[in-house]
């Protein structure tokens, strides 16, 4: 499962990353004629229809891999993230951008997030309670390592080539998944009562074989009732229901504006603004949170990721020199515990049939977060960029988004874990992925 999420998140940084080099592609000129002017190098498309549908696709996903099994759903974003890619591995003109970006579009609904959520869903349904919180962190590594070698391999390979090889490396990771990927029996507990009964009488190994039928699949279908009753069925889960959405706001802010403000305040380059993502990424990949993630627990690493991804917004925002953003980065080392800290928290108050129902529903508040941010951000960091700025403080738009995570520190520290196994009983028991 490792292997396969590196394998579809190199892909997609191989492809995400030629916005990093300087290049003549359709897709580049095209862009920064939208964009207009010398900002329009780092314009990105906005993508509010991907985000939106995600919002209604990620619950859908995660309830059907609860009924259908994980391996049989994963394969279709899987799939469908190939043949995007192959459009631009063809041809590069205007014609084929456009067709490119319309069914990116549509794709992205499953697959941007899809991948993850499944993935995240096969881990909780193959790893203890005890061991959960060092596997996601693992998973959490391998998304990092991708998005390391997305960012090398997009510098080295000639620009006629980086969809070709995006391409190949897409078709890996679903031949792989399809060949290798084993879809395991589900670890129940007699102590573990799901809070969404599923409608049918079948053992464990019959739900999760079942014929995908045009009526069973309609009845499937998770109602928002189904979902908000999830998300309060206990405190725990509301708070960190909360927690990922004040978390996924600020990750989309900073993604998204960070390279504005450092434009501007210190006439950073796209290449220095790869730097700093490719040190921060780079600190993500280390074994911190497999290593922390039992002595401390999942609730500690949380407010840890969320208090550093503060601080290092705080040290951006009144940067005095340009060696500042280069040292914040380095906190990235902590600000990547907080996403899977979340979906383990999560994780560990539902029961087996709703391991994936679960992470959808998170995958789907991280995308509405992410449709929103922008509506939040951009016009207040084009207000105190500009000069007619209330007051002198350039960085302001930058802190708003580190308050974004100051309050989910604030609301995560008041989150108790109270698993459905304990946590010393599940720490003894065999994980079946070793």
């Amino acid at each position: 499962m490792m292997y396969i999420t590196f394998i579809i998140d190199l892909k997609v940084l191989i492809k995400s990353n030629t916005n990093n080099k300087p290049t003549t592609t359709i897709a580049a000129n095209i862009w920064r004629r939208g964009a207009g002017g010398d900002m329009g190098a780092y314009w990105v498309p906005p993508k509010p229809i991907a985000g939106l549908g995600s919002v209604v696709v990620m619950p859908l996903i995660g309830t059907l891999s609860d009924s259908y099994g994980r391996k049989v759903m994963l394969t279709i974003p899987l799939i469908l993230a190939i043949f995007p890619l192959v459009i631009l591995a063809v041809k590069r003109t205007t014609e084929f951008f456009y067709l490119y970006y319309g069914l990116k579009t549509l794709t992205s609904m499953v697959t941007e997030g899809g991948v993850i959520c499944l993935s995240l869903s096969y881990l909780a349904d193959n790893v203890s309670e005890g061991k959960r919180v060092s596997a996601f962190g693992l998973l959490s590594g391998a998304v990092s390592a991708a998005t390391v070698c997305g960012t090398l391999t997009a510098r080295l390979l000639p620009t006629d080539r980086i969809f070709q090889v995006a391409t190949v490396s897409a078709v890996i990771a679903a031949v792989y998944m399809r060949i290798f990927l084993k879809d395991m029996t589900r670890q129940i507990d007699a102590l573990e009562q799901p809070i969404l009964k599923p409608e049918t009488d079948q053992t464990t190994d019959q739900v999760g074989n079942q014929p995908l039928k045009k009526l069973d699949l309609l009845k499937k279908i998770p109602l928002p009732k189904d979902i908000i009753r999830l998300l309060k069925s206990n405190v725990t889960v509301s708070l960190a229901s909360f927690v990922a959405f004040f978390n996924s706001l600020a990750e989309a802010g900073i993604q998204a504006f960070l390279m504005y403000y450092l434009k501007a305040r210190f006439h950073f380059q796209k290449d220095q603004f790869a730097d700093i993502w490719f040190i921060t990424y780079i600190s993500a990949t280390t074994v911190l949170m497999p290593i922390l993630g039992p002595l401390l627990g999942e609730e500690t690493l949380l407010c840890m990721g969320l208090f550093a991804g503060f601080l290092n917004m705080l040290l951006d925002s009144i940067a005095w020199a340009p060696w500042v953003p280069y040292a914040s980065a380095l906190l990235g080392i902590f600000l990547f515990l907080a996403s899977p800290s979340i979906r383990c928290i999560i994780s560990k108050q539902v029961g087996p049939y709703e391991q994936g129902i679960a992470q959808g529903c998170l995958m789907a508040i991280a995308s509405f977060a992410n449709v929103i941010s922008p509506l939040i951000y951009s016009p207040l960091s084009a207000l105190f960029l500009s000069d007619g700025a209330p007051f002198n403080f350039p960085g302001f738009s930058i802190l708003c988004v580190g308050l974004a995570w100051f309050i989910g520190f604030i609301l995560s520290t008041m989150i108790k874990i109270h698993p459905i196994l304990s946590r010393d009983r599940a720490r003894s028991e065999p994980c079946l992925l070793a």
